[in-house]
């Protein structure tokens, strides 16, 4: 029988090496530590102070003093501290912090550790940092749960560097070893800036001091891995991961959701979608439930992969198992249909995602509407679509593109909605675009055919204002043949003198 998975020794699984690493679980932050009383092990008490001392780490960068009341509450600056944004509320319990710092209500270590652990987790990491900066002038010394919360407050302050010295200098000093998830969460942190060496060092301590991990801590990873493309890498330690499980049936190493859909996304990114479905299966198969980020992650795969079409599958899979499809799924789908040119797919996406309310963004919105006014030029049936997605663009404010614009004006003319277009066209005009001279010939041709030789005159005018060189020869034929046609000399005769005043020739010539 092979031997079980070392439950604490990277160098058995992978050889540590550099990635950037673009976000983390939520699952893995470190968010209960350490509320308990300390233990009377190796710390030596003053008989006569009643004083913790044991070492303490490097000093801390910023200079101790007393924390005031008006340091944490709204409203009061201090120089040597960092600046909150204005119009931020602290909560009640911060409050409540500053009136027992202010009062001087300290009294003992576990006092002093509560406070110290109560702004960490309400996310003022600086005021707490600078709580801890105050330690010596309470005559504490920090203890084992004091360092681990200081551990804490360095990766909430994004520096995981400081925080590995601090959790080091804990296990030098014989200090009680931390706990699990703080090793996770300097992981997690050093997997987050991609510095995976450092990761594997904090990996490799655990084992040092017995600290077993548990499948969040293999799941930072396992991110980390797929995120440089060591998918292969990824799959043996998850195969490894699921050997010792099974061997050796603990619960805390137990694959789950999060745990698949990492490796599911290394796939997915190297172009093998396929090998990602398959993994989901098998992680239904164990009893687990894939979560919306997991579905996600095909849709991307697919969308990369040129395969935007199999997503509809994904979807109906998803509303078969209660899954229900985020805003990210159909946007991702809607992306993926129209990078490979699937329109009619991707209006019928764009019509459920307003039927469920999600707003697509300005984006996406003008690459639809250009997609579907050029396949609208062989498919007529298509035209209704772009006028439905340029009213909702219109209504919703959005910033239409000029070649969405352009496209659009065409598609009036396309379907005999002369007038809007020539609307669209002169607003388009007065935002001070300039229309190619393609869209204003296809404009004036239709305003000609219409019989609309006033509005197809002030098109002229109006461009003739402008830049005269966007209108062309066919331009004026048309006005000039559709005026000749009405009998209309004496404008066609000035039409013929504008053309050639601004250099050009037309072929067809007033009616004497």
């Amino acid at each position: 029988m092979n031997s079980p998975l070392p439950r604490a020794s990277p160098s058995s699984l992978l050889h540590p090496f550099t990635f950037q690493f673009p976000t983390s679980n939520s699952n893995l932050i470190f968010t209960s530590i350490l509320f308990i009383p300390p233990q009377p092990s190796h710390l030596i008490t003053s008989a006569t102070t009643n004083r913790v001392t044991t070492p303490s780490p490097l000093p801390p960068k910023l200079n101790s003093h007393f924390i005031s009341k008006d340091e944490l509450l709204p409203n009061k600056r201090n120089s040597s501290l960092i600046s909150f944004h204005e119009g931020r509320s602290r909560s009640k319990t911060i409050e409540d912090l500053a009136v027992t710092i202010k009062d001087g209500k300290i009294e003992t270590l576990d006092e002093f550790n509560h406070l110290f652990m109560g702004l960490v987790l309400e996310d003022e990491a600086d005021l707490a940092y600078k709580l801890y900066s105050s330690l010596s002038n309470y005559d504490f010394s920090a203890n084992g749960i004091t360092f681990s919360i200081l551990v804490h407050c360095y990766c909430k302050r994004n520096e995981p560097m400081e925080a590995k010295r601090v959790l080091e200098h804990m296990i030098e000093s014989g200090f009680e070893s931390p706990k699990v998830k703080t090793f996770t969460q300097l992981i997690n942190l050093f997997c987050k800036k991609g510095r995976l060496k450092q990761a594997f060092q904090v990996f490799e301590t655990m084992s040092k001091v017995k600290c077993d991990p548990t499948i969040n801590t293999y799941n930072c990873l396992l991110k980390g891995l797929c995120y440089v493309g060591r998918v292969e890498d990824a799959y043996e330690l998850l195969l490894k991961i699921k050997k010792s499980w099974k061997e050796q049936r603990d619960a805390s190493l137990q694959p789950d959701v999060y745990t698949y859909t990492a490796v599911m996304d290394g796939f997915c990114k190297v172009g093998r979608s396929d090998e990602a479905l398959e993994l989901l299966d098998e992680a239904i198969k164990m009893g687990l439930t894939p979560s919306i980020v997991t579905y996600n992650t095909i849709f991307n795969g697919y969308f990369k992969e040129g395969r935007p079409m199999e997503g509809f599958g994904l979807l109906k899979q998803m509303k078969e198992r209660n899954c229900t499809p985020d805003y990210v799924s159909y946007s991702t789908l809607l992306h993926g249909l129209l990078q490979w040119g699937e329109i009619t797919a991707a209006v019928r996406v764009y019509k459920e995602m307003l039927d469920l309310g999600f707003k697509v963004d300005e984006r996406m919105m003008n690459t639809l509407l250009r997609g579907v006014c050029r396949r609208s030029r062989k498919e007529k049936e298509l035209l209704e679509d772009a006028y439905q997605v340029f009213d909702e663009m219109s209504k919703r404010g959005c910033e239409i593109d000029p070649c969405a614009y352009e496209l659009m004006i065409e598609a009036f003319c396309l379907g005999n909605e002369t007038d809007k277009a020539f609307v669209n066209l002169c607003e388009m005009m007065k935002m001070g675009l300039s229309p190619r001279t393609f869209t204003l010939n296809i404009v004036v041709r239709g305003l000609c055919v219409e019989g609309k030789i006033e509005k197809a005159m002030m098109v002229l005018v109006w461009v003739c204002k402008g830049k005269s060189e966007m209108f062309d020869r066919v331009a004026f034929d048309v006005l000039i043949n559709e005026t000749n046609r009405q009998g209309m000399v004496k404008t066609a005769s000035f039409v013929y003198c504008v053309a050639l005043k601004n250099g050009v020739i037309p072929l067809r010539k007033p009616r004497r």
